[in-house]
């Protein structure tokens, strides 16, 4: 605690000889000891006491947890492949424990039905868009052709038109 070492006691052992005499030298030393023991004992109560404060409060598992943290955060690669082992294994548990015969099992064939159900009418419905893009396609196809032969027949009698009027006029 002070760090002394066994020359600065002997220094502290000659000096209390010196001032306060070889009697009274025992009760002093014993005094002294008691009021060590007192401030241990004390240092210690009062240790105690914010240890105990601390459990109460939820510090001691904050601080777990922030620990916890921490050494996910030094390994991200480890604790992400322990999360998906106990992953995994709680599937592995969970499917285990299945029953097909439970009211869970009977509620995941209905689902199962209703699903399938979902899917064959949103399947039936893109077919039914598909044909109606196609048969709107076709009918655009058919306008730009008809479109295509009318101006090619506009083409070749304009140009029949412009040969009948003289050059002078135009």
């Amino acid at each position: 605690m002070f760090d002394l070492g066994m020359t600065e006691l002997m220094v502290i052992g000659v000096v209390a000889l010196i001032v306060v005499g070889p009697k009274d030298l025992p009760m002093l030393f014993r005094r002294v000891g008691q009021f060590v023991g007192k401030a241990r004992g004390m240092a210690r109560e009062f240790s105690r006491a914010m240890e105990q404060a601390a459990d109460e409060s939820g510090m001691k598992e904050t601080a777990d947890n922030l620990r916890t943290i921490g050494k996910t955060a030094a390994n991200p690669v480890k604790a992400g492949l322990d999360q998906v082992i106990n992953a995994t294994e709680d599937a592995a548990e969970s499917f285990q424990k299945w029953d097909p015969e439970s009211e869970t099992g009977k509620l995941a064939a209905e689902r199962q039905e209703a699903k399938q159900k979902i899917q064959d009418a949103a399947a039936k419905r893109a077919r039914e868009r598909k044909a109606k893009e196609a048969t709107e396609e076709r009918a655009r196809a058919a306008a730009r052709q008809t479109d295509a032969k009318a101006a090619r027949a506009a083409t070749e009698e304009a140009p029949a038109s412009k040969a009948d009027t003289p050059r002078d006029q135009a």
